[in-house]
């Protein structure tokens, strides 16, 4: 069964790639505003931006992207990530952390989908994914998605079909992914995932303002 499942995600990778190089031209999606200009302050939280190593934004192919840590009163931390990817037709595919994290010392323990209500209306139930990650005694929660086209989506098989889809249909290729990280402390994992899902539904709707839809 592992081969099996292999073979079939080799098989969706491929078929994503040729699929997009071949029928998307002349992409002009921008960012709503510059992620530059990303608010340092949501809700009860404060960040201070940051930058990853230039090498890491090379590897990424990211075209836009902002990176901060963020704290509330309690002391609680969230780092964010936002990546924008005005193309994915030439190599520059949304990675994800199931392939970046181990090979930074992290091992997944746990992979599951949470399920967040976002004020929107009449709240709005959205599909994330979860990640249990261990180095050594220390735990990490992780909360990413990824957020293309009008779409959250919360598996990398269904991120790169609608690629797929909306290259033939929208001729568009563009994308975002949303990465939150916050520790495991006293409190438990449970503590931590509290933390993630407050800051994420706090989140979501800025995020609407800054990826195109």
């Amino acid at each position: 069964m592992p081969f099996k499942r292999t073979i079939i995600a080799s098989a969706i990778m491929i078929l994503t790639a040729a699929c997009v190089a071949y029928i998307g031209h002349g992409e002009e999606i921008y960012p709503n505003k510059p992620l530059s200009s990303f608010p340092t302050n949501i809700g009860q939280w404060t960040g201070l931006p940051d930058k990853f190593d230039a090498r890491i934004y090379q590897a990424l192919g990211v075209d836009d992207s902002f990176l901060a840590n963020y704290r509330n009163p309690q002391a609680s931390s969230v780092q964010l990530y936002v990546g924008f990817y005005q193309s994915q037709r030439e190599g520059d595919l949304i990675h994800s952390p199931k392939n970046c994290m181990p090979g930074a010392g992290w091992n997944i323990v746990e992979t599951s989908i949470e399920t967040l209500e976002v004020p929107a209306g009449n709240k709005k139930k959205v599909n994330v994914i979860k990640l249990v990650l261990q180095n050594g005694i220390q735990k990490q929660i992780v909360l990413y998605w990824f957020q293309s086209r009008g779409r959250i989506i919360s598996s990398e098989y269904m991120q790169k079909i609608y690629l797929v889809i909306d290259s033939i249909m929208r001729h568009r290729t563009d994308g975002s992914f949303v990465r939150l990280i916050t520790p495991v402390l006293n409190g438990g994992e449970n503590n931590a995932l509290s933390t993630l899902k407050d800051f994420a539904v706090q989140l979501m709707p800025i995020l609407n303002g800054y990826i195109p839809s």
